[in-house]
């Protein structure tokens, strides 16, 4: 019989905060950023608005043995910042290949966290993906900068549904060779 090992999410150092897996206690914060429209709309799951239990269902999927998705949240507090500043994920693909995803809070736009917590993940590669891959909508170039800024290179336009727009919506796809 195949048994799958469970592969424990490293903590990773990014210049001012610490990617740390995600805990039950992050809720709130995460529940109070991601209820912010230009947030959920940025996104293709976040639902706009947010209902009750939302942010736990997703909390307890990113916590769960068999997840699909592994999820880091930037925390700064051990510099005095705010112990949520935003998350960052990473879904597996096949054939050594994963998707990566981000959002920072709308307080710490343009500050270069989103940049840091890539360039973290890339550098770390704890999926050890031979490629990552990457989406952002057009109407987001802030985050389309983020990723050209870690490496990534423009792929091609596609659309993907959001949730919060309830449409679908013009796409840049990038991916970043790990080696």
């Amino acid at each position: 019989m195949f048994q799958e090992t469970i592969v424990v999410q490293p903590t990773l150092a990014a210049e001012r905060f610490v990617l740390r897996p995600i805990r039950k206690s992050d809720a709130g914060l995460i529940a109070m950023y991601t209820s912010d429209r230009r947030v959920a709309e940025q996104t293709r799951s976040i639902p706009h608005p947010l209902p009750p239990g939302a942010t736990e269902a997703f909390i307890a999927r990113a916590l769960a043995e068999d997840r699909k998705e592994d999820v880091w949240v930037m925390d700064g507090s051990e510099l005095g910042q705010d112990e949520v500043l935003g998350l960052v994920s990473l879904t597996r693909m096949d054939n050594g290949q994963s998707e990566i995803k981000y959002w920072v809070a709308p307080a710490f736009w343009n500050t270069g966290y989103a940049s840091e917590a890539v360039r973290a993940i890339v550098d770390a590669n704890p999926h050890e993906a031979r490629t990552l891959f990457a989406e952002v909508f057009q109407d987001n170039p802030g985050s389309a900068r983020v990723l050209t800024n870690c490496g990534f290179e423009y792929l091609g336009d596609a659309e993907a549904y959001s949730v919060a727009r309830g449409a679908i919506a013009p796409t840049w796809t990038y991916l970043r060779k790990m080696v």
